[in-house]
């Protein structure tokens, strides 16, 4: 288990949902936790909740996509703070709306977001890490990402480069004393999750369902360790490998599923 107190953090995506929880949780734990999103109403109400039991954590505006913007705070937290310990990669955006246009400015801007921002912020921090011997970076990807099903290609496309990136990258860095870590949480009952059933996505199974509190424990417990994938709901490993085995049974399957 990776040691929070007196560690300095950086969740993105920390207005809501997961990223909230984690920054709550590693202030909790006795890290310095510096919220970055785009919302600032939330990130003031995050502001409030989080200083009283941890005081010189603080929240920034920041919009991820902007990947000069993004590492420009990094580096101002570095500046400030004398070093990051730990970055969460999970600002995010879901699979495009039924009615957005298929076309290369939609799946860029998934992308922009999803993945280059990710790749952004892993290697800005890298640096001082590996100099230290000493970090841990969570990019928060999806089980789409390892079995895309219909209408995310844009979601699952960049949640699978994601996932590629921070593999491969982890084995340069894991004997240097930073670990990288992939979370796949499962399905969560957040405003993105939400936001899917509402456009049509069938209830997944209760046996992929997590909360906010159990994801962000798992995380705090996991980050640190030899693994690099944090699984939160480990049976939805299943749906790669028979996707691989029996290909045909699976597409079936997937249709049948939704419909």
């Amino acid at each position: 288990m990776f040691e929070l107190r007196g560690a300095v953090a950086v969740v993105t995506g920390a207005s809501s949902g997961l990223g909230r929880r984690f920054a709550l949780d590693m202030a909790v734990g006795g890290a310095t936790v510096i919220g970055l999103a785009r919302r600032r109403d939330l990130l003031a109400s995050l502001a409030e909740e989080i200083r009283p039991v941890s005081p010189r954590s603080s929240t920034m505006a920041c919009d991820v996509s902007d990947t000069d913007g993004f590492v420009a705070v990094l580096r101002g937290v570095e500046s400030e703070h004398g070093r990051i310990d730990v970055l969460v990669n999970n600002a995010g955006v879901g699979p495009p709306r039924g009615d957005e246009p298929l076309d290369l400015t939609v799946y860029r801007a998934v992308m922009e977001t999803n993945y280059f921002a990710t790749v952004a912020g892993t290697l800005a921090v890298l640096p001082g890490m590996l100099e230290r011997r000493h970090g841990v970076v969570v990019n928060v990807s999806s089980d789409s990402g390892r079995a895309p099903g219909p209408h995310e290609a844009a979601y699952g496309a960049s949640k699978a480069a994601l996932s590629a990136f921070t593999e491969s990258l982890s084995f340069d860095t894991e004997d240097k004393g930073v670990h990288l870590h992939v979370l796949y949480p499962g399905w969560v009952p957040t405003a993105m999750g939400n936001e899917a059933l509402d456009a049509g996505m069938p209830m997944p199974p209760r046996m992929v369902r997590r909360s906010e509190e159990q994801v962000s424990h798992l995380v705090l417990a996991r980050m640190g360790g030899a693994k690099v994938d944090i699984d939160a709901a480990p049976i939805a490993k299943l749906a790669p490998v028979g996707r691989a085995l029996f290909p045909g049974a699976y597409r079936k399957g997937v249709r049948r599923a939704t419909g």
